[in-house]
């Protein structure tokens, strides 16, 4: 995986992994079920963040029941009062955190001529400004782990390097809010690295961007070639990622993709 190799992730995964707790939004279902279920097999105490605490409970009872500690947590991303009190309730429950994924996001579909104002703040409320009101309640905590990786989960369809490609067939797939959304999201994730390298006492700080590819979930309708655990697979090497890994790239299994 070019500069994200197995032996990379692998030197986290021997480290007491139990003592890591991550939490993953949007994490009843899709992409979000499968990361916590791939970091807890690692042996982390994942937190299964969801927006619906019904769906939450059920998936995290579902990940218990492979003997996995997996713990839901109701939260809505674009919820001002949650997310205030995410990092206490963090704290009270497991007195830090070592990993945010943050997962959770909408796609909208239409015609990019009957796209408008209304329909990019739908989904830049999610996509962009929910994951960084999240990463915000939650930087001090994060800071105070030994070791803490946030990892956005991002698009392919993102990357403008691919996109304006002659012949791409990402050129294909008209979904101006959202691919617009996640490339907004890769651009956060870099200021948020410039940020922590810039400072000693965060520099033990990694955040990355991640594109599982072409997955079947139900944003997709199911459509995608490549199943979810598959796509987990780049979320969870950058989420466990030892102190010379790498951080603010924009990453799919194979390796780092171009802006």
């Amino acid at each position: 995986m070019n500069d994200l190799t197995a032996e990379t992730a692998a030197k986290t995964g021997d480290r007491a992994a139990a003592r890591r707790i991550a939490l993953v939004t949007g994490g009843n279902k899709g992409l979000g079920l499968e990361t916590c279920r791939a970091l807890a097999r690692t042996g982390a105490t994942v937190l299964l963040a969801s927006r619906d605490s019904g769906r939450g409970e059920r998936a995290a009872g579902e990940l218990r029941g492979e003997g996995l500690d997996v713990r839901p947590v109701e939260l809505d991303v674009t919820c001002p009062e949650q997310v205030s009190t995410l990092a206490e309730r963090i704290r009270r429950q497991t007195g830090g955190l070592d990993v945010l994924v943050n997962n959770a996001g909408i796609m909208l579909r239409y015609d990019p001529f009957a796209h408008d104002a209304d329909t990019l703040r739908r989904v830049y409320e999610t996509n962009v400004f929910g994951l960084v009101s999240v990463t915000a309640a939650l930087l001090q905590l994060l800071r105070e782990a030994p070791a803490p990786r946030i990892v956005n989960v991002t698009s392919t369809t993102s990357s403008l390097g691919l996109v304006e490609e002659p012949d791409s067939s990402l050129a294909a797939d008209y979904t101006l809010a959202y691919a617009s959304s996640k490339t907004a999201v890769n651009m956060v994730t870099l200021q948020y690295a410039l940020a922590f390298a810039r400072h000693p006492e965060w520099q033990h700080l990694k955040v990355n961007a991640a594109t599982p590819g072409y997955i079947a979930t139900d944003l997709n309708g199911h459509s995608g070639p490549r199943t979810a655990a598959e796509g987990a697979r780049v979320v969870v090497t950058l989420a466990t990622l030892p102190a010379d890994g790498p951080s603010g790239g924009f990453f799919n299994e194979d390796g780092r993709l171009p802006w």
